[in-house]
């Protein structure tokens, strides 16, 4: 038997209990129907049911919320130890589980195990380390002055809404939720209707690992009715949202009447920009890397390449070569480098892109085409003798497509990496140090990465500017969205006080 047939018998066995039973909601930890009955989740393999799903709308998310605020009192107020402790065994879960969580999501979504497999890991350490900073969380700043002690301490905001998208739902679903339950929120979460499998696994075992009933509560559903709901809820204090930018807009027009505190980690037109003088094999694996890479389905992937003219014909025949050589197939099987796009309405956008291309003049160099019949595959695709003006350039596909423009001058490198609505990630290649200092100073972007890939340090500041989002993720930004500050002053002495009416 080949490891891709084991791995499909694995699964067959995990989704046992979903295909007989349904993904229902979990509200206050018991498991609840969709109040508009179910939908059918399908795989983009090859289009077959999955499985139905609970069909959420605003009535399970109003029981969720009203959940999620009762138990809030009872987990912020437990102390920091013993939720430092859950949160540990919730790691140690989703360590004991990763084969399911990997290979459930990889049907779901048509991400490639080689990807999916540590993703599931990541999800682990995620809640290991915001468990590590369960304690200090709270901890603030002593600002003396004359006359005051001023102590600064922070508060769990309340009760959150997490809403995460399909591309790799797992990860980013205890991205939000470790760094919310650390800081003592309690949760509603509504996974994207297209991946609901894993977030139901994360529920199950964070409950088992011993976290309180309502304290991370599961909705599935769609966003125009469920998660319109969840971001106009009163009792929901703050929205942690994964998505397109559009999406974002408008969530964020619907959490105003509630002054709901928004965190927004939304699209990008990531430039990568390759100067003569970088190490040109390294560039052209990150390069590689960074947008074939779980499908191109990132909102960090580099899917702009401009590439200095003087290199550019030698470095865009080694990437055809490149690109041509990499393997699509069954997301399962252990060789594939890309599997299927996630939902048909997703992969008729991405394949759009190959005529658009046309239209707009520039050349398919490789790739730009659909692959069967049977599911959503499509060819990584390469767009040459392109410039920025090109729809293919300034949209984001968020599929396995690159798109090539050249430059002379660092100048001119700068002024096309800036030319977007986006701002959420940059990739500069050159041994120029001074170099690298002026373009990183100069480039419109919250995150950037100097001869390197997207290298993610959980400490580190994670998020975009312009339409790439506001907020960011990671270490101590994280609590300062999760949580409030609160000013503290004692008198250190009888000090003056203006009288007045004496």
């Amino acid at each position: 038997m080949s490891q891709l047939d084991t791995n499909i018998e694995k699964l067959n066995g995990y989704l046992a209990r979903f295909r007989e039973t349904g993904i229902l909601n979990r509200v206050a930890g018991e498991d609840v129907p969709g109040s508009a009955g179910v939908y059918q989740n399908t795989t983009p393999i090859d289009k077959s049911v999955i499985c139905d799903v609970a069909h959420g709308t605003a009535a399970d998310i109003d029981a969720a919320a009203k959940a999620a605020h009762a138990a809030f009192a009872e987990w912020r107020d437990m102390p920091a130890l013993e939720r430092k402790k859950i949160l540990i065994k919730v790691a140690e879960g989703i360590e004991a589980r990763a084969e399911e969580i990997a290979l459930c999501e990889c049907y779901d979504t048509g991400q490639t195990l080689r990807f999916m497999s540590k993703a599931a890991l990541r999800g682990a350490e995620n809640f290991r380390y915001f468990a590590d900073q369960v304690v200090e969380a709270r901890d603030g700043q002593h600002l003396k002055s004359p006359t005051l002690m001023n102590i600064t301490t922070r508060t769990p905001i309340g009760p959150v809404g997490v809403i995460t998208p399909w591309n790799t739902p797992f990860m980013l679903s205890t991205w939000k939720i470790a760094p919310a339950l650390a800081a003592g929120c309690t949760v509603v979460h509504k996974p994207a209707e297209a991946s609901p499998l894993t977030a139901r696994l994360l529920v199950e075992i964070a409950e088992e690992a011993g976290l309180p009933k309502g304290v991370l509560n599961t909705v599935n559903g769609f966003g125009e009715d469920a998660g319109k709901a969840l971001t106009e809820h009163p009792l929901i204090k703050a929205i942690a949202f994964v998505g397109e930018s559009r999406t974002g807009s408008i969530i964020t027009k619907q959490g105003a009447d509630t002054l709901k505190r928004m965190h927004l980690e939304l699209g990008g037109k990531n430039p990568v920009i390759v100067f003569d003088d970088a190490d040109l094999d390294r560039a052209l694996d990150a390069v590689i890397f960074m947008i074939y890479s779980i499908n191109g389905e990132r909102c960090t992937s580099s899917s702009r390449l401009l590439i200095q003219d003087t290199i550019k014909d030698a470095f865009e025949a080694k990437l055809i070569e490149r690109v041509n050589n990499i393997k699509v197939g069954h997301p399962l099987d252990p060789a594939t480098e890309i599997g299927p796009i996630v939902t048909e309405e997703h992969f008729n956008k991405v394949t759009s892109y190959f005529d658009i291309a046309k239209e707009d003049g520039a050349t398919v160099a490789a790739g730009g085409e659909k692959v069967g019949e049977q599911g959503y595959f499509v060819r990584p695709t390469l767009f040459t003798n392109a410039n920025n003006d090109m729809r293919i350039a300034r949209e984001e596909i968020f599929g396995p497509v690159l798109t090539s423009i050249p430059f002379s001058t660092e100048e001119e490198a700068l002024s096309i990496a800036n030319d977007t609505e986006y701002g959420l990630t940059g990739y500069i290649w050159t041994k120029d140090l001074t170099r690298a200092l002026r373009m990183t100073d100069k480039i419109e972007a919250g995150m950037i990465w100097v001869n390197s890939e997207n290298v993610r340090h959980l400490p580190t500041p994670f998020g975009g500017v312009k339409a790439s989002g506001i907020g960011r993720d990671g270490g101590d930004w994280s609590f300062e969205f999760y949580m409030e500050q609160k000013h503290v002053g004692f008198a250190l002495g009888d000090h003056k006080i203006m009288r007045l009416g004496a």
